[in-house]
């Protein structure tokens, strides 16, 4: 059951609501187009907020339904949080559009809300904190993922090896936004 869920999570990670939205609509690819980014973000400034609000609830739902799936079927929390990655890496490699998708921070903060609802409240306060203070979503992400780890190390450790895998995907697909950031050219709201 464990390797059926997470080819499952997989695949519906691997449908992008920014693409499948901005095609629908007559808007660029998001992959060509702003920042070249298949997620919310981009399509906030490519598409407008409506589009943005509806691929920011898609993504994230990508990576809440796995894990809840997962957990129905008798998964442990373990095995909940690598069906919930798989979700996430769909979404960052999406089989459907040639392996260029977003950068998972949404899909993870669905995986993250349905494994431990308060490393999610924790993420997004994070989040919210630094982009208000920053008005730069790239480092808003990359402080609020890593921050959930010392709290599941202490609540939920089960969950902590794929979600250290996590962080380190979410860290390794933000590269280019880390260099900007060092460099100073990094995109504000």
């Amino acid at each position: 059951m464990f390797w059926l869920l997470a080819v499952l999570a997989y695949l519906l990670g691997s449908l992008s609501f920014a693409i499948v939205l901005s095609r629908a609509t007559g808007n660029p690819d998001p992959r060509m187009s702003g920042s070249g980014n298949a997620g919310a973000t981009n399509m906030l400034r490519l598409a407008g907020r409506k589009l943005a609000i509806l691929t920011l609830l898609g993504d994230v739902c990508k990576g809440l339904l796995p894990v809840l799936v997962a957990r129905l079927a008798g998964l442990d929390l373990q095995e909940q949080a690598w069906v919930g990655l798989s979700a996430v890496i769909g979404h960052m490699f999406p089989l459907y559009f040639r392996f260029r998708g977003g950068k998972g921070v949404a899909t993870a903060a669905g995986m993250i809300l349905a494994l431990y609802p308060p490393a999610a409240l924790l993420a997004v306060a994070a989040w919210g904190l630094t982009f208000y203070l920053t008005r730069t979503s790239s480092l808003a992400s990359l402080i609020a993922t890593p921050l959930t780890l010392p709290l599941l190390a202490w609540q939920e450790p089960q969950a902590l090896l794929p979600m250290s895998v996590l962080t380190l995907l979410i860290v390794w697909r933000h590269r280019g936004n880390l260099r900007d950031l060092f460099a100073g050219r990094e995109r504000h709201f």
